[in-house]
């Protein structure tokens, strides 16, 4: 087993100083390692990635040079590389509305616009929650939605289309899904001024009202973050919910969301690509994410793992690319996966047994377990909590 060096990204929404997670994780493993209270460290980067790679403690090489050079070191399935970027999130304000390409259209991005496509690989994600994490995902049920638009006569305005409120009111399946399309399209390519002036009667409206619900909270707390921008009015046709730790969401190609509050674990396909559209600073491809979403309308998109031995739960996703296995207090194994895999203590700690190697693994700590290595023995302190990514067999 190798112990690593990971890269944390320091990007406007992370949190700042001790008040993120990416931070004090670090601390706790490497106490030379000092916080600087003014920064947002917003995420922790293990892997492969070029933008964010992980390196050797013991020679301080990069975690892809040693599997280069150790055909050992991956399974046969792995293709030569890690397949998954993992990381840590910690989340102070609203991460842009965004979607990921299959990839098909990854490729095609790519080719056309690697400056802002920077990958040819799709790229499916998975958050798990570390503390209550809020988020948006996927486009609400049709009633939720035609019940917002009514509700919110800044929105309404905005829609011109009325005869697409109808259609998703009262049409099939695939007219529902059409109207969407045009409601959603029309609201985001709105023009910044129509949005600003939609934005600012909705910000006065509210805050002159009493007793607010949640949801409308939070479209005050949008425009504070971002003020007048479009994406203020997402969670009014997007699922808004709050996962609970533990609690997991899987994001496959094409479905739109955001994440708002909080720390997770993240797993995804090694890739970077983003398509994003509102809340963000960033460059906004508004044409592309509205014309490759789904449009599916669903419950909040919870995904549920399953338990495969005291103290293990293994969250397997629909991709071949990741799964992640949480281990606790009553874990007593690294199960042989048949795979290489990085491992992080989020809590506590565990004694490792592998063979003559036998050493302590505590809070912050980040090893990659070379494929090779069947089966690892632990001893876990009771509080012990860790994730652990790999590549599947399937």
């Amino acid at each position: 087993m190798e112990k690593l060096i990971c890269a944390v990204q320091m990007y406007d929404w992370g949190r700042q100083g001790s008040q993120s997670e990416v931070a004090t994780l670090m601390h706790a493993a490497d106490k030379q390692f000092v916080i600087d209270e003014t920064k947002p460290y917003a995420e922790l980067w293990m892997g492969v990635h070029p933008n964010g790679p992980s390196k050797l403690v013991s020679d301080g090489k990069l975690l892809s040079e040693k599997i280069a050079k150790s055909k050992f070191y991956l399974g046969d399935h792995e293709g030569g590389s890690l397949q998954f970027l993992f990381k840590v999130l910690s989340v102070n304000k609203a991460l842009s509305i965004q979607s990921h390409p299959d990839k098909e259209k990854a490729k095609i991005l790519h080719n056309n616009d690697p400056a802002h496509y920077p990958d040819s690989n799709h790229k499916p994600e998975m958050a798990i929650a570390l503390s209550d994490f809020q988020l948006l995902s996927g486009f609400r049920p049709f009633h939720e939605i035609c019940d917002n638009i009514k509700a919110f006569p800044e929105l309404w305005n905005l829609v011109t289309s009325k005869g697409a409120i109808e259609k998703l009111e009262t049409g099939n399946d695939y007219e529902k899904r059409e109207a969407l399309k045009e409601i959603f399209s029309e609201y985001m390519h709105s023009s910044k001024e129509n949005i600003s002036k939609a934005v600012q009667q909705l910000a006065v409206r509210l805050k002159n009202k009493d007793g607010r619900s949640d949801l409308e909270e939070l479209l005050l707390r949008l425009n504070s973050e971002y003020p007048g921008d479009v994406g203020v009015f997402a969670p009014l046709l997007m699922n808004y919910f709050t996962l609970r730790e533990g609690d997991a969401v899987f994001m496959g190609p094409n479905s739109p969301h955001a994440y708002l509050l909080g720390d997770c674990v993240e797993c995804m396909a090694c890739s970077d690509n983003t398509i994003r559209a509102g809340l963000t600073s960033k460059f906004k491809d508004v044409n592309t994410l509205c014309s490759d979403l789904t449009f599916e309308m669903i419950q909040p998109p919870y995904f549920t793992p399953k338990n495969i031995g005291p103290g293990i739960r293994e969250y397997a996703p629909p991709v071949q690319e990741f799964a992640v296995h949480e281990l606790r207090g009553e874990a007593g194994e690294l199960r042989d996966v048949g795979a290489s895999s990085i491992i992080i203590v989020i809590k506590g700690s565990t004694e490792i047994y592998n063979g003559a190697e036998n050493f302590k693994a505590s809070r912050g700590e980040i090893y990659f377990v070379p494929a090779n290595i069947c089966r690892v023995n632990i001893k876990p302190s009771g509080d012990f909590l860790a994730y652990r990514a790999f590549t599947p067999k399937r």
